[in-house]
């Protein structure tokens, strides 16, 4: 079942209070790469995001929202050419644009001529305000019909969802390419998170990826409106392009030891809820006896019930008409 931008947000500002009271339980180790710790050169961070580099003109945006800070919550990205600079993500809030957008232009001489939104839901979504500020004009949105379509029926303040009348809409049939003059850089729609997804890919899948929260890191994911087996499928595509640094919707940069982890992780929660699904038992008691592996690591969660709602949306599936 599908949830409206305004539950997604409300249901975000709960997970506040949550994270601040798992962060202290996480072990030193997990703690050191929250906070950045052996990451790429840093360039700028604050109490609720960090920038790395990861090359020339190229820059991740990594939220780190253990404290509760929800300014931006997702991550994002900054990338410079010589004719134009993309944001990758809206965030959450309009401030947290506009002190991505101040960024981009601090780091690229530009402010954002572009802004790719991976997704509707509203951490991703909700502040692309904040771009029309600083005396600037605002960048082209770009987003699928599909995400433009589900942030703007969605219930909340209309002055909010303004920026989205005018979406330049990135088809769904194929990659589309966005010229920054020196770079282009394409962005290509996935699904499996929600009905309708994009990726940001550079320099031919050599440079960086941004993978929206089809692939999360470090942070266990949220199912609220997967369809679990094409997401495993889309995840699946993104670990073979040959890149040098994957960049997660929520967590830690990805290398390609930490996306075999992720694809580990997703296929523990599928053969979790297969069984669950064999055996006639509910989400809810298959998800009290759900653990991560352990050879997979420590992952943090938003909310306590993301493993109910993985192993639900698993067995909505398995119910479906295609089983």
């Amino acid at each position: 079942m599908s949830i409206s931008r305004r539950r997604f947000v409300a249901a975000s500002a709960g997970c506040a209070s949550y994270l601040a009271a798992a962060a202290p339980l996480l072990s030193a180790s997990a703690l050191r790469r929250w906070s950045g710790a052996g990451a790429r050169r840093m360039v700028a961070q604050t109490p609720f995001a960090r920038i790395e580099e990861l090359g020339d003109g190229m820059f991740a945006i990594v939220s780190t929202p253990l404290d509760g800070d929800f300014t931006t919550v997702c991550n994002g990205g900054i990338v410079g050419g010589s004719e134009g600079t993309l944001v990758v993500e809206a965030f959450a809030t309009p401030e947290g644009a506009a002190w991505a957008a101040e960024q981009a232009r601090a780091l690229t001489g530009r402010w954002p001529t572009h802004v790719v939104v991976s997704h509707y839901h509203g951490d991703h979504s909700a502040g692309p305000a904040g771009y029309a500020e600083g005396g600037e004009s605002a960048p082209a949105l770009r987003a699928t019909a599909v995400t433009r379509d589900l942030v703007q029926g969605s219930p909340g303040d209309e002055a909010a969802k303004a920026p989205w009348a005018d979406v330049v809409v990135v088809p769904e049939d194929g990659p589309g390419e966005i010229d920054l003059g020196s770079r282009t850089v394409a962005v290509v729609p996935r699904g499996g998170h929600t009905a309708s997804d994009l990726s940001v890919e550079v320099d031919g899948g050599e440079g960086p990826v941004w993978c929206g929260d089809l692939v999360w890191n470090a942070m266990f994911p949220n199912y609220m409106d997967a369809v679990p087996s094409r997401l495993s499928r889309s995840v699946r595509a993104l670990q073979a392009i040959a890149a040098d640094a994957f960049v997660p919707g929520h967590g830690p940069l990805a290398d390609a030891e930490a996306m075999s982890r992720y694809v580990a992780l997703i296929d523990s929660v599928e053969e979790a809820a297969r069984d669950a699904w064999r055996r006639g038992i509910n989400s809810d008691d298959a998800a009290e006896a759900y653990e991560v592996p352990v050879e997979l690591g420590e992952w943090m969660m938003f909310s306590p019930n993301y493993h109910q709602r993985a192993i639900q949306a698993w067995m909505d599936e398995l119910a479906g008409p295609e089983y």
